[in-house]
């Protein structure tokens, strides 16, 4: 198991353009994070954690994170994937 990545719940929306975009994050203590705004979406390595994912850049409560989405393989199924965030 990895103590690097956190997976965690989150509250998203889909664009009219279909683009994810997380409004909320459940850590994992259930304590409730609103994301001000989303920075920046790209595909990128989670460095501390590993894996690969969609690398959402949020501002929360002023101050920049990094959330990932990592894709389920299976692209025909109900599960589109998992978010996770990198414990510092």
């Amino acid at each position: 198991m990895n103590r690097k990545k956190v997976f965690v719940e989150v509250l998203a929306k889909f664009s009219t353009e279909g683009k994810i975009l997380p409004v909320m994050i459940m850590w994992e203590d259930g304590t409730l994070y609103k994301i001000d705004k989303v920075v920046d979406i790209r595909q990128a390595p989670a460095l501390r954690a590993g894996g690969q994912g969609d690398r959402y850049t949020v501002r929360i409560n002023g101050m920049e994170r990094y959330i990932f989405f990592e894709r389920s393989p299976d692209i025909f199924g109900r599960n589109l994937g998992k978010w996770f965030i990198e414990r510092r």
